[in-house]
């Protein structure tokens, strides 16, 4: 029997605008979120969605209204979806944590299975909680279409479970947009992912990434990553 699993990124909130962590900080989505958050909506509104889960923090859940408004459905909120439990990063400016935390800043970047947030969960913890919380979902949901509102940490990490690599080898797994949309299917415990990170309802006016500073230099960051795998 097959399951399929939509996982839809919040929309744009402002730590995502501000570049200020906020993992479980609970931020409220932009205009621009609220204007992605509207898209995507549209964008599934003839995609068949039995049953619609949400993180409890306020980013998501307004994302998840979006879709629910659209699908008539009810919202099941959870505390397991919520983002990494950041710690002492919480409601710092990203530019700063290279210089309080330089080798948690230095794991996130390039070790992610050994990461640890200083007061907060470790890499290795987060991904364990969203695998848990994610199979207890699909036991509950057997053969529905389940749409899951959550955190760009959370589907980086989940990717990195349904594409069977180790978690040290999570960021060869690029981030995906506000609003994108992930679909795996699952059936007889094996993953198959059929769509990956598609923001493009979006458009590079509404997009969060294409409109950032980093984003070019991460994009090159990554294809280096890839070059160097290859060889």
């Amino acid at each position: 029997m097959k399951t399929r699993l939509i996982f839809v990124r919040h929309a744009e909130a402002e730590g995502n605008l501000n570049r200020v962590f906020h993992g479980w900080s609970d931020s409220s989505i932009t205009e621009r979120g609220h204007r992605q958050a509207e898209k995507v909506a549209q964008n599934l509104k003839n995609v068949e969605i039995d049953v619609i889960y949400s993180s409890s923090l306020k980013r998501t859940l307004q994302t998840a209204q979006y879709i629910a408004d659209i699908k008539v459905l009810p919202i099941i909120r959870t505390d397991k979806l919520k983002e990494i439990n950041g710690g002492d990063w919480e409601g710092r400016s990203w530019s700063e944590l290279p210089d309080i935390w330089p080798r948690e800043h230095h794991t996130w970047e390039n070790e992610p299975h050994i990461h640890q947030m200083p007061n907060g969960e470790s890499m290795k913890e987060f991904q364990e909680r969203l695998v848990e919380e994610v199979q207890t979902i699909i036991k509950n949901n057997k053969g529905k279409n389940i749409c899951i509102v959550t955190h760009g940490t959370g589907i980086k990490a989940l990717m990195c479970h349904f594409s069977k690599c180790e978690l040290e080898e999570m960021l060869h797994i690029p981030w995906y947009d506000n609003t994108s949309i992930t679909v795996i299917d699952v059936e007889d415990g094996n993953y198959r992912i059929i769509t990956e990170g598609d923001a493009s309802h979006l458009g590079s006016d509404l997009s969060t990434l294409q409109n950032q500073e980093w984003w070019p230099e991460y994009l090159k960051q990554l294809e280096d990553r890839k070059k160097k795998r290859q060889e």
